[in-house]
């Protein structure tokens, strides 16, 4: 039987949330991607410096595929920059590699919100992938309470990630500009501009947190309470 489901407005406002932060952020980085820094450093040739300047000198810089993609990986202590980043010289991409620079340093002090996120992955992914499938099994199964709270829970720890990333990722755009604020990479007027592309991108992460918590509301709201199955 087709039914009008109310919750799924919830589902709705998550996607236009998210999407309006991914298109915020790609307007603000293409923008300030077209101001040329005066230092005429390249993301990777920021990265190594700040990399150097931080006292960090087991991680390596590599250059990889696709837009936006960087990332640091704590694991093997390699700092990944896109290619819109790595051979770029301008304010964003230092900007967006400074920012992973963070994370190099945040792994460097044992940062531990970092730790607390890396050691949430397995549980995050486990959920992530098992959540949805468990709740629909305990709908079949006449509304088998323990297995949709099971599925809810299961649920939730991916937003516990997500609400552990934040700080993460605020931290390490405050240690990005704490480094970029010296003027040795960025002049006095450039970091402003890298400010907004870094603020631009923690937008997305709290997006992405707002879009996980509704979704959890609207399996809370249809499968949350107690059901009479008599």
């Amino acid at each position: 039987m087709f039914f009008f489901d109310p919750t799924y407005f919830l589902v709705i406002i998550g996607l236009i949330i998210s999407m309006a932060a991914s298109s915020y952020v790609n307007r603000t980085f293409h923008h300030y991607d077209s101001y040329r820094s005066q230092s005429n450093q390249t993301g990777s040739d920021a990265a190594r410096f700040i990399l150097s300047q931080s006292g960090i000198q087991d991680v390596g810089v590599q250059a990889i595929s696709g837009d936006l993609t960087d990332n640091y990986n704590g694991q093997t202590k390699v700092l990944s920059l896109s290619e819109s980043t790595a051979n770029s010289t301008s304010v964003a991409a230092i900007g967006v590699a400074a920012h992973e620079c963070g994370h190099a340093v945040q792994d460097h002090v044992n940062y531990w919100p970092m730790r607390l996120r890396t050691a949430l992955v397995p549980a995050a992914n486990l959920g992530s992938t098992l959540s949805l499938p468990i709740i629909i099994v305990g709908v079949l199964l006449s509304y088998n309470t323990t297995l949709i709270h099971i599925g809810i829970f299961l649920f939730s720890l991916a937003l516990l990630f997500q609400l552990v990333t934040l700080p993460v990722e605020f931290n390490a755009s405050r240690r990005a500009l704490k480094i970029l604020s010296n003027g040795q990479v960025l002049t006095p007027t450039e970091v402003p501009m890298v400010r907004k592309v870094l603020v631009a991108a923690a937008l997305t992460y709290v997006a992405a947190a707002l879009s996980t918590f509704l979704q959890l509301l609207r399996l809370v709201l249809l499968f949350g309470g107690n059901r009479d199955t008599d």
